[in-house]
């Protein structure tokens, strides 16, 4: 085998642009397949990466109307009968669940009523949150600046709040925040500190679409609040949505459905349940809409690694016309039909893989290239790197056989006439 391989090398540079000729149909199929997959696994990470976020691992179980596919917003339906506040107990039995590692209960309304007022600057259309003393460890927020909330605060029902990034640029404009009060609803809220998520992350928006599927439920920033003093602002007994960390990314649509049934068991109102949004679930379905698009350009892809391997037979039938009288000889001095054969299916192996690593060379270029003329996101799979240099061999020794049988079986006698 090994010398089988040498003479392949042998032959092949002793013949370097015939070749390199006909290797390439094989480098422009491989090239082309590797860029498209490159391009494809890049997108699908991409669309899983900008519903997903920072990678926090974080499920939000809401409410929601039977059959509807928005939130259920207390502020403008009102308050749900036969839905209890999430309590102790029923935090704990949430934790005690498979692959669960944090678990916050809250409140939430959005600002669209009432703003938020320091000075003249009015916000509007922010969230509001009363949250427990687990909820900004859970949902992944560092504290940017001041603190978060302390024991008292819950205890003494102290009237605090904490802001996210963007509330503190629109509302203070370049001040300091802290230790200034903002007013909501006619109460007074000392900031106490400044937080944004640990893992920040905003999607990548190529197009309108991107822009509604991303950053359609995007708000003007958050206002959090002890949820002690909740009842003071709002309402009293007003049932609560759920942040749960999982364990891993793979096991969020899981826990967002054992955490939803735990909650539902708990509810009287067959109208109104808890659901956690599938965001796994969601990628998939918009990766499979674009793999079904590029699965076209993986068909046509492969017609030029089609049309590369009737190159290679075509090329190692002149092989061995031009080879007849070597053949002949061979054969004359007790070579054997399986030594011949294998010469020249090595040789058309060896021919063909170098054009699949020529080709995944090109092809990684090519999926760079694409991205950065068209900003899409790339991904290499090493796998499937190895998988394309097999395929190209295995090219070679199908597109090889009908050549090297055709040498193998070679009168000596005729072969070595032949001129």
């Amino acid at each position: 085998m090994i010398e089988n391989i040498r003479l392949s090398f042998q032959g092949i540079w002793s013949h370097k642009m015939r070749s390199f000729l006909t290797m390439l149909g094989i480098i422009i199929g491989i090239a082309s397949i590797i860029s498209i997959i490159s391009t494809i696994k890049g997108t699908n990470e991409q669309i899983k990466r900008n519903l997903i976020g920072a990678g926090n691992n974080v499920v939000q179980v809401q409410l929601y109307r039977q059959d509807y596919e928005y939130v259920y917003d207390i502020g403008n339906e009102g308050m749900p009968e036969g839905i209890p506040q999430v309590d102790e107990d029923t935090q704990e039995a949430i934790a005690a669940l498979p692959d669960v590692e944090a678990v916050a209960a809250y409140n939430r309304r959005t600002s669209y009523g009432n703003s938020f007022y320091f000075g003249n600057t009015e916000l509007s259309g922010c969230e509001v949150y009363g949250i427990d003393n687990s909820y900004f460890s859970t949902c992944g927020y560092t504290v940017k600046r001041g603190r978060t909330f302390v024991p008292k605060d819950f205890r003494d029902f102290r009237a605090v709040a904490v802001i996210d990034s963007d509330t503190a640029k629109m509302l203070f404009q370049g001040e300091e925040p802290i230790g200034k009060a903002i007013e909501y609803n006619s109460i007074a809220l000392v900031i106490v500190g400044v937080v944004e998520p640990e893992l920040a992350f905003e999607p990548v928006i190529n197009s309108i679409d991107d822009y509604y599927t991303y950053m359609q439920n995007s708000t003007a920033g958050k206002v959090f609040i002890p949820n002690s003093i909740w009842p003071s602002l709002f309402a009293y007994d007003e049932p609560q949505e759920v942040s749960v960390r999982a364990a891993s990314t793979e096991s969020m649509s899981t826990v967002g459905k054992s955490v939803s049934d735990l909650l539902n068991a708990r509810c009287s109102n067959e109208n109104i349940i808890y659901k956690a949004e599938d965001v796994l679930q969601r990628a998939k379905d918009l990766q499979d809409l674009s793999n079904a698009t590029n699965q076209q350009l993986i068909w046509i892809a492969m017609i030029s690694l089609l049309v590369g391997g009737i190159g290679v037979m075509n090329i190692m039938l002149v092989s061995v016309t031009e080879r007849t009288r070597e053949i002949g000889l061979k054969k004359a001095i007790g070579a054997k039909k399986s030594r011949i054969l294998w010469q020249f299916l090595t040789e058309a192996a060896v021919l063909t893989s170098l054009g699949g690593i020529l080709g995944v060379g090109a092809g990684i270029g090519l999926a760079y290239l694409i991205s950065n003329l068209t900003q899409t996101p790339v991904a290499i799979s090493i796998p499937f790197i190895f998988l394309a240099v097999l395929f190209s061999m295995a090219i070679g020794i199908l597109f090889g056989l009908l050549p090297s049988i055709k040498a193998a079986n070679l009168n000596p006698i005729d072969a070595l006439r032949h001129e």
